[in-house]
């Protein structure tokens, strides 16, 4: 059996290394070498290089794990366990030199994610959990917001680059919410953003047509900050990140409600 705790403290000084290595590559970023996966959904040299780096080192401290990951350089064959990683969340925020962006690395059994742990660069944050413990930023627990009053909520929400899919549902959202709660952001790094959620900063965040890398370690980091996450009809299969929806759990069902309006 693994020791959670222990594979915990190695994955994050994998993660630190990452983070430092993305913003050495920052403050010489070369924006030229930058390519599109598809519309308005970009690719860096530095994407690839974390993702190398990333994989190589998972594979030295947990060789018989497979891994899902956002570049494709490795592959899941239905091992035990998985790493599912996205060795650069908020690549166009990165290219721009705009926050947040962060490494995020998650390790799933054949039923649930076991490992979460996220590094936020621009903040210097490490947010970190496993199956049967708190979560943390920088070695303090968090906790998820007591908000209960939607008119009191700050909520973060992302738009997913497939905008003529995800448009019609996006406009009902901000026309419902907005001018309705207490604020609206779009920051551009879902698991970044889930760990804000976690630590009492945002009361919800809302966004579809996301990777499994997006939001593998977040979700865990909020579920076990005291948060909740589903999918837009509430059900808790939200792990292939087609509809996800994170909250401090108190302001959950109402925005159930209001999702499934527009169903």
């Amino acid at each position: 059996m693994l020791d959670l705790e222990k594979l915990t403290v190695k994955v994050r000084e994998i993660a630190l290394s990452a983070g430092a290595f993305l913003r050495k590559e920052r403050a010489s970023f070369q924006k030229e070498l930058v390519e599109k996966k598809h519309a308005h959904d970009y690719v860096s040299y530095v994407d690839k290089e974390s993702e190398r780096q990333l994989v190589k080192e998972l594979h030295e401290l947990l060789p018989e794990a497979g891994f899902i990951a956002e570049e494709g350089s490795a592959n899941y064959h239905d091992e035990e366990y998985c790493w599912v990683i996205d060795p650069l969340d908020g690549t166009t925020n990165f290219i721009h030199n705009n926050a947040p962006y962060c490494v995020s690395i998650a390790l799933r059994n054949r039923e649930e994610i076991i490992i979460g742990v996220v590094y936020e660069i621009c903040r210097d944050e490490l947010y970190w959990t496993y199956k049967g413990s708190k979560s943390y930023l920088n070695g303090k627990e968090i906790h998820v917001s007591d908000v209960n009053e939607l008119s009191e909520a700050f909520i973060a929400l992302g738009f997913p680059y497939d905008h003529d899919t995800y448009k019609p549902l996006a406009e009902y959202i901000i026309h419902t919410l907005y001018g309705n709660i207490g604020g609206l952001r779009l920051q551009g790094a879902a698991a970044a953003e889930l760990c804000y959620v976690a630590a009492g900063r945002f009361e919800a965040r809302i966004e579809g047509l996301l990777g499994p890398w997006d939001i593998a370690a977040g979700s865990l980091i909020l579920m076990n900050a005291g948060g909740k996450v589903t999918d837009y009809s509430g059900n808790p299969d939200f792990y292939d990140g087609k509809e996800v929806l994170a909250s401090n759990g108190l302001l959950h069902e109402r925005m159930l409600d209001i999702l499934l309006k527009k169903r």
